[in-house]
């Protein structure tokens, strides 16, 4: 049988949630079209793979705010009981970190299109403003730098993330992960071996 979590354990409240996972799975998506899209050079014409990489970006840039501007307005849940001291800071500043680099990253990609002359369009709805003048002196870094720490910093700190979820929910068994979890979800990872016999 699991155990109940702890009144110390509460929820993220449903909007964070379905935030949480939106974005991520947006990520996930986001990745697979950065890495199986062209290679974008000094001749490249934007075409699909390339204009649904600038929707996505735009899509996920604008979830981030909400996501911000929710995480400001609501407070998150105490840390469990039992959570070392330095787990919980190191927690608090990955997320930061996250939201900081997902707040970066897409404003340098979409820099980086305004110098190459490039459009962006949401899904075909609506187009961005320009950020910079085409061609802009100074600013031709800006697409080295959104490729560079997307593929290492945010890669990275997202695979600390999934592997602090992983320890938290099959080696520790302390109900973090189900705090994220939809409503009435629970993991059969939190079993103990007496829970079993």
């Amino acid at each position: 049988m699991v155990p109940p979590l702890k009144s110390t354990e509460a929820a993220y409240t449903p909007t964070a949630k379905i935030l949480h996972w939106l974005i991520a799975a947006l990520m996930t998506v986001q990745f697979a079209v950065a890495w199986t899209m062209p290679h974008i050079g000094r001749n490249t014409k934007p075409e699909t793979l390339i204009n649904l990489h600038f929707s996505l970006g735009t899509l996920i840039l604008f979830l981030v705010v909400l996501r911000l501007v929710w995480r400001l307005s609501h407070r998150e849940p105490p840390p469990i009981d039992g959570l070392p001291p330095w787990q919980a800071a190191s927690a608090r500043a990955m997320h930061w970190l996250l939201y900081a680099l997902l707040l970066v990253i897409p404003i340098l990609g979409w820099a980086n299109a305004s110098w190459r002359g490039f459009p962006i369009s949401f899904f075909g709805l609506f187009e961005l403003p320009v950020l910079l003048a085409t061609r802009a002196p100074g600013w031709n870094w800006t697409g080295d730098v959104h490729a560079f720490i997307s593929n290492y910093a945010l890669l990275g700190l997202v695979g600390l993330h999934v592997l602090a979820a992983l320890y938290h929910t099959l080696v520790r068994r302390d109900g973090v992960l189900e705090r994220m979890l939809p409503e009435g979800w629970r993991l059969t990872a939190r079993w103990s071996i007496s829970d079993k016999g």
